[in-house]
């Protein structure tokens, strides 16, 4: 992979880790019966992108302002669709929500895979414990997994 490459992939990544804390911000606001969760889910998703940053700065990789503002934009579209879809900001919101949560924790599980898998060619991506940071995604999505599913439990029921 070249080095290019490789900034650009992480980069991307990292600008997800920004889109899931603006989602998990306006969930937050709405949902307060699974505030719990959600602080730690914060929380995890902090950690993890601490890793993904300090593997970036190892390696010397500069963190890219337009990705970042690049994933800000997009999860204004996205706002702006949730808005659009559900303007009482009620269930079907809260399953949207969850779902792009899911989404992005499924590209964090590939990424953790990914490097691991190119770590085993190239000594400079060792070091994070990716046997640790895959484990603790399949955790993350498995409990928004258990909430999507009530999210859409209530969101899709059709109306007698």
């Amino acid at each position: 992979m070249s080095r290019e490459h490789l900034a650009t992939y992480l980069n991307d990544h990292l600008s997800g880790s920004v889109t899931a804390l603006e989602i998990l911000d306006h969930l937050k606001e709405e949902a307060a019966d699974i505030n719990p969760f959600l602080t730690r889910l914060e929380k995890d998703i902090k950690a993890d992108r601490q890793q993904l940053v300090d593997l970036m700065a190892r390696l010397d990789i500069p963190q890219s302002r337009i990705r970042k503002a690049g994933g800000w934009l997009a999860e204004r579209f996205v706002e702006a669709k949730l808005e659009v879809d559900d303007q009482s900001g009620g269930r079907l919101r809260r399953l949207e929500r969850l779902e792009a949560l899911a989404l992005g924790i499924d590209g964090k599980l590939r990424l953790w895979r990914s490097l691991a898998a190119a770590s085993s060619v190239d000594d400079r991506l060792q070091g994070p414990d990716y046997g640790l940071l895959v484990l603790r995604a399949r955790e993350q999505r498995a409990r928004v997994e258990t909430l999507r599913l009530e999210a859409a439990r209530s969101a899709l029921r059709v109306a007698a």
